[in-house]
């Protein structure tokens, strides 16, 4: 552990409750958002990593969430993430720092919505939920072991459609932080030829959860997606192709959902041609995303518009072997959260 720095980041943020107006006047009427962040961070020293170089020597770590609306109708949830820092530049000033931060993990301690017992929260129908976290910071170098920061986030919370309602929980909130380290890294990348692997990769993905359909309808229904894809790198960040997904919804095959097309092929069933584009972070870890467009669909199982789009997160566990998750959404509506096993065919930048 020798070859690495460690810190420790304390971020206090309020404000920026995003959500259309009636839900505003509605479940969010007078409600004030407040949270706080423990980050703990870990950098290399000198790391010869053709992805380091390539972004700057980013940290990596493990977050703390905790935080209220002061109103018991919405909860005051709690979440554990990981997390990337990139920075943007390592040679712009000896004293600022500006860099972006993704995050990705599960939340707590939401008050769901209840008909009877909490009408109120028209937003989120479960206790635990996804919480994603997008950042971008500055930092100001105040001693050799502290630095100060300020900034903007994104969080979101959704349980993809696990349990209704489910329209999600959108904040940007402003933030102020102060970071310890031992020892801050002044990290210079040194210039590199990177060859990029010319051949096509091959992407054999398949994903599994479920989805409330109805909100009348407690029955939790199983889902599934089997994708192929092709993809090929644009340069070492990015690699762009093109595939195929097929959906199995198994709501098509119950009589109080598909009426009387229950059972039929074309009921449970659904897919088509999709755009594929990754973010390589590093060479194990990849943010994913589909923008598609359905051949065939059913609106009964949830599939509401004619495009589909997806993001998510990947890591190659063994050699080409990946694992990870997924939302599936049609625009700003989640469909369902894919638990994803996949393989890759062909040679990967390493």
């Amino acid at each position: 552990m020798n070859d690495r720095i460690f810190s420790v980041e304390l971020d206090v943020e309020n404000g920026g409750i995003l959500a259309a107006k009636d839900i505003k006047e509605y479940t969010f009427e007078d409600a004030y958002y407040n949270g706080i962040n423990l980050r703990l961070g870990w950098q290399k020293k000198d790391s010869l990593s053709t992805y380091d170089k390539l972004y700057n020597n980013p940290t990596y770590g493990i977050g703390l969430y905790s935080s209220t609306f002061g109103k018991n109708d919405i909860g005051n949830p709690y979440a554990i993430y990981g997390f990337i820092r990139v920075p943007f530049h390592t040679d712009f000033s000896e004293k600022w720092k500006f860099d972006y931060r993704i995050g990705l993990g599960l939340s707590g301690n939401f008050k769901p919505y209840d008909e009877q017992e909490n009408p109120l929260n028209l937003v989120i129908g479960s206790k635990n939920n996804v919480f994603i976290d997008f950042g971008i910071q500055t930092h100001y170098q105040l001693s050799e072991k502290i630095r100060l920061g300020m900034g903007l986030s994104f969080h979101h919370f959704s349980n993809g459609a696990l349990q209704l309602p489910n329209k999600g929980i959108n904040l940007i909130p402003l933030n102020v932080s102060a970071t310890y380290s031992p020892s801050f890294p002044n990290y210079t990348p040194k210039d590199s030829l990177i060859d990029l692997p010319r051949k096509w990769l091959f992407h054999i993905n398949y994903g599994a959860g479920f989805k409330q359909v109805d909100k009348n309808n407690d029955k939790l229904y199983f889902k599934s997606t089997l994708s192929l894809y092709g993809s090929k790198y644009v340069n070492p960040k990015w690699r762009m192709g093109l595939g195929v997904d097929l959906f199995y919804a198994e709501s098509g095959n119950d009589e109080l959902i598909a009426g009387d097309r229950k059972g039929k092929f074309s009921s449970m069933y659904s897919g088509g041609p999709a755009f594929y584009l990754v973010h390589v972070l590093n060479p194990r870890l990849l943010l994913n995303g589909n923008i598609g467009y359905y051949l065939h669909k059913s609106r009964f199982n949830g599939e509401i518009k004619k495009t589909f789009l997806r993001a998510g997160v990947r890591y190659y566990v063994y050699k080409n072997i990946n694992t990870g998750v997924s939302i599936k959404a049609h625009l700003g509506k989640a469909d369902y959260i894919e638990w994803v096993v996949g393989y890759t065919i062909g040679e990967r930048l390493l």
